[in-house]
């Protein structure tokens, strides 16, 4: 989640790549996102799953939105005994 989430948070922060119009203020004060806030957060979400890297237990390139599901299944290969020490992802 870090990698993909809070990454993508930050981005979008650091980059000013959301509008005023993408918040909306509710009674009490509450800050949340507008629709058109909402689907630039997922179309970047959605760009930031397909962008590419390279496992370091893999020889090719892996999307990263497939990253999650890679450490699972590496998590339970360790679990089941066929592999000695699960890997970490480390993103640099």
């Amino acid at each position: 989640r870090p990698v993909l989430a809070d990454r993508l948070a930050v981005t979008l922060i650091n980059l000013t790549q959301r509008a005023e119009d993408d918040l909306e203020t509710l009674p009490g004060g509450a800050v949340r996102l507008a629709d058109q806030g909402r689907r630039t957060v997922l179309k970047r979400f959605q760009e930031r799953k397909s962008e590419e890297l390279q496992h370091r237990l893999l020889t090719q390139k892996l999307p990263l939105g497939l990253v999650p599901h890679m450490q699972a299944r590496l998590l339970a290969r360790h679990l089941r005994g066929d592999l000695a020490d699960y890997p970490p992802f480390l993103y640099r």
